[in-house]
């Protein structure tokens, strides 16, 4: 049975499309049933309605408190049924009700070699720090922010010369990669999160990832 997936998006939403064209092409035994932005006329938007998929805007500037805005935002997922939550480049820190509110059934992407440079600015954080290796996570969404446990990593080159837009549009690549992957474990029952006593594990195949996520080694 084909799965019911809801994508949140901030802005230009080009793992929004990735996903779309692997649900196209079959690759994912799911739809992206809804689309929701925090922000309004961002080019995702677009790219949802190019493909007649429902959009809407819950702008976060229409709240007073962060608690509000979230409550009315999981109200509006909510109204989709989704068997899994996509955060792709969603651009606002979630209150703890809301992650609970979905656990289990949410995942982000997020720039980086986790648990390396949690939060923003993370490829100039690599070319500062004279990083050889820099990449991009796939991970399940807790409420310590980008602490949730990995599922998949890929990893690039930092060259001598590289501008945080250069080592950007080498990660971008491969963000288009992986995360159609992962949202395929999930949707085919492969992947899930368990938690006990305030921990999370990944397991994929029923068996349980190491820090790094997945490794074919």
């Amino acid at each position: 049975m084909s799965k019911k997936i809801v994508v949140l998006i901030s802005g230009n939403g080009s793992n929004l499309q990735a996903i779309i064209d692997a649900c196209e092409a079959n690759k994912i035994n799911g739809d992206v049933v809804a689309v929701i932005s925090n922000k309004p006329q961002v080019y995702g938007l677009e790219r949802a309605q190019n493909h007649d998929i429902v959009h809407a805007v819950v702008n976060h500037r229409d709240y007073d408190t962060r608690e509000a805005y979230d409550a009315q935002l999981a109200n509006v997922i909510d109204e989709h049924c989704p068997d899994l939550v996509v955060l792709a480049g969603f651009m606002r820190i979630l209150t703890e009700a809301f992650v609970e509110r979905f656990a289990g059934k949410m995942l982000n992407i997020h720039p980086s070699l986790l648990p390396k440079y949690q939060g923003l600015n993370t490829h100039q954080r690599a070319i500062d720090a004279g990083d050889t290796v820099h990449g991009v996570s796939v991970h399940f969404v807790t409420a310590q922010l980008d602490g949730g446990p990995v599922v998949l990593q890929a990893k690039v080159p930092v060259f001598d010369n590289d501008t945080s837009d250069d080592l950007a549009a080498r990660v971008h690549e491969q963000e288009h990669r992986i995360y159609p992957l992962v949202v395929s474990w999930f949707v085919e029952g492969r992947l899930s999160m368990q938690s006990c006593n305030d921990k999370h594990e990944a397991f994929l195949d029923n068996s349980v990832l190491g820090e790094e996520g997945y490794s074919p080694n």
